[in-house]
């Protein structure tokens, strides 16, 4: 099943450093989760990486694309209701997973890093290695910025505000 778009991802911050993400699909459905203390803090950051990375490669079938297509935020882990993360999804979240890394370390990787990485993963894990690049260094340049803006727009937003922001690659 493709996804279906716009989605409409809605992230509220709250005043006790909480966080509520709620994302709308076209049908009106929606699927929402809420972080407390540290996951709230880690989690803001890679789903707005995930906005970046998805909005940037155009992942139609990343994180957010299979949010559109009707999965739900508990659908993403242990016992994991749909199955894992189909075998035809974009890499979307191993590249959101090297940028969380990338961050925890304070090391800044060129594309070809990420790319070295990606394959190394993929071959370990008898995945098919892809041809291309996982990205260029343009599109790395690229993500890097959108990533920045969503990260200050977030910081500068007061508690009890939210974040809206539209999903299309329609």
């Amino acid at each position: 099943m493709m996804p279906t778009f716009p989605l409409i991802i809605r992230i509220k911050k709250n005043a006790d450093g909480s966080t509520a993400t709620s994302c709308t699909r076209t049908d009106g459905s929606t699927t929402w989760q809420r972080q407390q203390g540290g996951k709230a803090q880690f989690f803001v950051r890679h789903d707005l990486t995930h906005f970046a990375v998805e909005s940037v490669l155009k992942h139609r079938r990343g994180f957010y694309g299979l949010v559109a297509e009707g999965w739900d935020f508990t659908d993403f882990g242990a016992p994991w209701p749909r199955g894992k993360i189909p075998a035809d999804a974009d890499p979307s979240e191993l590249i959101v997973g090297f940028f969380d890394a990338q961050n925890a370390t304070g090391e800044r990787w060129s594309a070809a890093d990420f790319d070295a990485h990606a394959r190394r993963y993929l071959a370990e894990h008898g995945q098919e290695v892809p041809g291309q690049p996982v990205m260029t260094d343009e599109q790395l340049h690229r993500i890097r910025l959108e990533l920045r803006e969503l990260l200050r727009r977030w910081d500068e937003m007061p508690p009890g505000q939210t974040l809206v922001l539209t999903f299309d690659l329609a």
